[in-house]
């Protein structure tokens, strides 16, 4: 099941660089994610195609209007297929149910931090995934009301758009995508990963001296190995 990406966003080619000569455009090229954008421009009456509002109660900066954001959501929401899940009754026969599958995330510091779990979670289950990339001083909140959808964060910080949060969630999921990595063992979560690593040459001379990689690295003793990498696990 390819999961897909819905990125409502200003500024699309914000992401052409990292997603062209990443691992995620390997994926996109193999078919394994899928990604797509919905500037909310087009969807805006102003003949300019203008979408920011000077906010209610005063304030500094711009704020993004609803309207020309729920309109990219809606679709973004057609494209997404609406699978038929059967649902087994203990008093009546199997019957069919549809059900709309596609995830709606807007990006809130006041919301859920994104982690791996939520990443990995959704490479299981979900198949669309709409991703609501703010600007200026954000998106009315009327937006998130409407679409009832999750807040998320990527961090205690604020940002001056939601497009970097947005390839952060991408990265996070895409690569618990069987295949997207190359092999199982290059998630990190499932292996022992130290946040000291070494490669060649086993000794490095800089300036004058020496840095050797450690012993216990090139003893082969696979069991003393994982010891010391779990002492120092990221």
């Amino acid at each position: 099941m390819k999961l897909t990406f819905h990125i409502i966003t200003l500024f699309p080619e914000a992401f052409d660089s990292y997603l062209s000569s990443s691992i995620l455009g390997r994926a996109i090229r193999e078919k394994k994610i899928g990604v797509k954008f919905y500037n909310p421009r087009d969807f805006s009456h102003d003949k300019w195609h203008r979408v920011d509002q000077r906010p209610y109660g005063g304030g500094p900066g711009m704020v993004l209007e609803a309207e020309s954001i729920l309109k990219a959501v809606e679709a973004a929401l057609r494209k997404v297929k609406s699978p038929q899940s059967r649902v087994k009754s203990k008093t009546q026969n199997s019957k069919l149910r549809t059900r709309n599958s596609a995830v709606v995330y807007f990006f809130d510091t006041s919301g859920k931090e994104f982690t791996n779990t939520d990443g990995r979670a959704l490479a299981r289950k979900a198949k669309d995934l709409v991703l609501i990339c703010g600007r200026y001083e954000g998106v009315d909140a009327r937006v998130q009301k409407i679409l009832k959808a999750k807040k998320i964060s990527v961090g205690p910080y604020v940002l001056t758009g939601g497009e970097l949060p947005a390839m952060i969630v991408m990265d996070v999921t895409a690569r618990q995508i069987p295949g997207v990595l190359g092999t199982f063992e290059s998630v990190e979560e499932e292996r022992i990963a130290a946040s000291e690593v070494y490669t060649r040459p086993e000794v490095l001379l800089w300036k004058g001296k020496k840095y050797k990689v450690p012993k216990v690295l090139l003893s082969g003793h696979h069991i003393k190995i994982n010891e010391w990498k779990a002492k120092r696990m990221k």
